[in-house]
C-alpha cells in the first residue's frame, strides 16, 4: 500500500489516519517519510487559514511526524515502522529548507525504539562529495529522478529484508 499524496505535510497524514485509511491492513513493515512539505511551504499563504501565512519550525514538523508514529503504533502494533529521515533539499547545505530538514531528522532520530521504530537517514546517497544535489538525481533540488528513486530503493534494500524476517 502507497499511502503517498503529494504535497502531503504531517497534518494532512494524521487526517487520513485518524479517518480510515488504517483500516482492514495489517502489514509486516511500513516505511514512512513525511516532512519535506512542511518545511517547504514556509511563507506561503493558506487558504483554510484565511490568508495567514504558514509558518512550521523543525520541532512542530518533528512533533508531527511523533504524532503519525503513535498513531500507526497504536492502530497497527504489530507492524514495524522504517521511518526515513526526510532528504536533503535545495543546492547546497546552507539552503534554509535542507538546514531545517538536517534539524527535524536530529529530532525523529529520537524515535528509534530499536523494537518497533527503526529510524534510517539516507540522504547522503543523494549528495555529490561537495554536499550539493545534483540535478540528475533531483531535478527541481527536491524531487528525484527515476534515478534517485533506484538509488532510494537500493539504500533501504537492505533494512526492509531485515525488518520482514
Amino acid at each position: 500500500m502507497n499511502a503517498g499524496i503529494g504535497g502531503d505535510r504531517t497534518q494532512h497524514v494524521i487526517w487520513r489516519l485518524q479517518h480510515g485509511n488504517l483500516e482492514n491492513i495489517n502489514p509486516k513493515l511500513m516505511v514512512l517519510m513525511i516532512g519535506t512539505n512542511n518545511t517547504g511551504h514556509q511563507g506561503r499563504p493558506q487558504t483554510e487559514l484565511k490568508g495567514a501565512v504558514y509558518q512550521c519550525t523543525a520541532e512542530q514538523t518533528a512533533e508531527g511526524v511523533k504524532a503519525i508514529v503513535a498513531k500507526l503504533q497504536a492502530k497497527l502494533p504489530e507492524t514495524k515502522i522504517l521511518l526515513l529521515g526526510i532528504f536533503p533539499r535545495g543546492a547546497t547545505a546552507e539552503d534554509k529548507f535542507r538546514q531545517q530538514n538536517d534539524a527535524t531528522n536530529a529530532l525523529i532520530a529520537k524515535l528509534d525504539d530499536g523494537k518497533s521504530v527503526f529510524f534510517m537517514n539516507i540522504g547522503a546517497t543523494f549528495l555529490q562529495p561537495n554536499g550539493g544535489l545534483s540535478k540528475e538525481i533531483m531535478p527541481d533540488l527536491l524531487h528525484l529522478s527515476p534515478r534517485g528513486y533506484e538509488m532510494w530503493a537500493s539504500a533501504i534494500e537492505g533494512k526492509v529484508k531485515e525488518l520482514m524476517k
